[in-house]
């Protein structure tokens, strides 16, 4: 049997045609309303539908193992309506993500609180233009939360198991929200903690932000719907950890020193926020007290220039941070791999996870 497709054009239409029935319900709801609806729709463009991509593949996994059929087997509705609710709720989460940073770019395009306090200008309506933008942004993140889970439950009806899908898909929103408060907090509480805690705590982070996220839930929810057994949970859960915090620490490299016609962000922008990363961690790791204090100085500070984003950047390298990461990316990605070894798994998915793996880690947007 040859390698599993992962339909993605498939998950496109049903994302296509369910913003499309939301428009019909609105339909009647004014300029405003469909100004608003736009702004849903445009933020659910581009990006590289990872999240959907590991959910068709993990019901690919359970679905096709031990099965004869000459070709690979098709998604069935759930699955890609389950696929395409996590990038609704991916979308969410960026647009909140954007406000919280204080982000004027995504994908190399205005931010969603930007774009909004945009149409509020060329609207020429009254007011503060940027305090409408981040209120209507919230409202946003918000519609697309709604979104998600109207997909969700849209694409469950009948489902036989709707019951766990729903289990894992509530799991994922609980962690990744208190993964996002904990991002923000670490920005501030790092300076009540021992130094030798902050790579641990910058892991937990990535652990509960990306790591589960990204990677592990849409695996298990995409498997919940083919009926994996505990088995099967345990063999994807185990292989989609460790690739989660690999694919969030390559992010982190790519916040700090990627290319910004690549990325779509300004390069350096995760030191003008304050990421309190794995990177930042090693690299405190290796400062004399002194530098220690000017390097938090400058970690944060939104006017930082590029001479000065450059000369933290050398810092971090010089201190071996850069290189400890990339092992650590590396010995991720290793464990991700040894888990898929002897799996209960289809052998097409298998392949397809490794070819997944692949794109999540060695990436450079």
């Amino acid at each position: 049997m040859t390698a599993s497709p992962v339909p993605i054009e498939a998950v496109s239409q049903r994302l296509e045609r369910f913003v499309a029935d939301q428009r019909a319900q609105w339909r009647d709801g004014g300029a405003e309303t469909a100004a608003f609806l736009d702004a849903a729709a445009a933020a659910l463009t581009g990006g590289k539908r990872l999240r959907a991509r590991f959910c068709i593949t993990g019901w690919q996994a359970v679905a096709e193992h031990g099965s004869t059929a000459p070709r690979a087997l098709q998604a069935p509705d759930d699955v890609l309506a389950a696929a395409a609710a996590l990038e609704i709720f991916h979308a969410a989460a960026l647009v909140h993500d954007d406000l919280i940073d204080n982000s004027d770019t995504r994908r190399g395009h205005p931010a969603a609180h930007r774009a909004l306090e945009g149409a509020h200008r060329t609207s020429r309506w009254a007011g503060d233009a940027a305090a409408f933008g981040r209120s209507a942004a919230i409202l946003l993140g918000d519609l697309l939360v709604a979104w998600s889970d109207d997909l969700l439950e849209e694409g469950l009806q009948g489902a036989v198991h709707a019951a766990f899908a729903r289990a894992v898909y509530a799991l994922m929103r609980r962690e990744v929200t208190v993964g996002q408060f904990l991002d923000i907090a670490e920005e501030a509480a790092f300076v009540t903690a021992p130094d030798d805690e902050h790579a641990d705590r910058a892991l937990r982070v990535a652990s509960l932000k990306s790591a589960r996220y990204s990677i592990q839930h849409p695996l298990l929810l995409g498997a919940a719907l083919a009926g994996a057994n505990e088995h099967q949970n345990a063999a994807l859960a185990a292989f989609g950890h460790p690739l989660g915090l690999a694919f969030q620490l390559r992010d982190d490299v790519l916040g700090v020193f990627g290319d910004a016609a690549v990325t779509g962000k300004p390069s350096g922008d995760d030191l003008r926020e304050g990421k309190r990363t794995l990177l930042i961690a090693y690299t405190r790791e290796r400062l004399a007290p002194g530098a220690r204090q000017v390097f938090d100085e400058l970690i944060g500070d939104p006017t930082l220039d590029a001479g000065q984003i450059a000369a933290l950047q050398q810092t971090i390298v010089d201190t071996g941070a850069l290189e400890r990461v990339e092992q650590a990316i590396t010995r991720f990605a290793d464990e991700a791999d040894r888990a898929l070894r002897g799996a209960p798994l289809g052998t097409p998915a298998v392949g397809a996870l490794r070819d997944l793996a692949r794109d999540a880690t060695a990436r450079t947007a």
